[in-house]
């Protein structure tokens, strides 16, 4: 089984899951949104929220292949470039962080360790461009209610099982944050067996190599 990870794109977003494709949840304060939707095609709104942020901020979403199917996604952005995060009862985001806005993967492919390697993928993005911490709003009561727009919000036991700690605690939107050098230093089992089986391990993750004993003399 082979998978790999790339940046959300122009092209790779039609790789979306269609009702994601189509969602400006995130990427539109909540009168403009339903007024996108109204409008019958917000779809084209969301294409322009990537286009736009790819143009003046870069990278801001990862899609995971496993044999060539897209088995799930992440989408991130500076908070000033996602209007609804204001619209939080635990916003506002740390000026150091960027949000992680959705997480997605898609259920036959559940449990594989996809959330945390798509996780890695933007912590090791975000590092080089020098920011410290991820951030997300994780909803603590997912599949409760029937609210479609609830499913947006990614939940808020898959953030901690990745290694996020809550901040700022509430009943229904804890905002949670991982600080970039802690999601640096793990790796999944199995990603861990699969590089180290190709030989592509990074230097930084490379055990260190053990010493061997000193010599001793022998006495006779």
């Amino acid at each position: 089984m082979s998978r790999r990870l790339v940046s959300l794109t122009l092209d790779t977003l039609e790789d979306l899951p269609r009702s994601c494709r189509s969602c400006v949840y995130w990427e539109l304060d909540p009168v403009s949104a339903e007024r996108a939707c109204a409008a019958g095609d917000p779809g084209l709104e969301k294409e322009a929220w990537v286009s736009q942020t790819l143009l003046e901020w870069g990278s801001c979403g990862k899609l995971v292949y496993v044999d060539g199917m897209p088995a799930g996604f992440v989408m991130y952005a500076p908070p000033a470039y996602v209007p609804r995060s204001m619209a939080f009862p635990t916003s506002p985001v740390s000026a150091d962080a960027a949000l992680l806005m959705t997480a997605h993967v898609v259920p036959a492919f559940a449990d594989g360790g996809l959330g945390r390697m798509l996780v890695q993928g933007v912590a090791r993005d975000l590092t080089k461009r020098g920011i410290k911490a991820i951030e997300a709003f994780g909803d603590a009561k997912f599949g409760d209610d029937a609210d479609p727009t609830r499913a947006c919000v990614a939940p808020a036991d898959f953030f901690l099982s990745v290694g996020f700690k809550t901040v700022r605690p509430h009943p229904r939107y804890p905002r949670l944050r991982l600080e970039l050098r802690t999601a640096l230093s793990w790796k999944s089992d199995v990603e861990y067996a699969l590089e180290k089986l190709l030989g592509s391990m990074s230097p930084e993750t490379l055990l260190r190599p053990v010493r061997p004993a000193p010599a001793t003399r022998s006495t006779s």
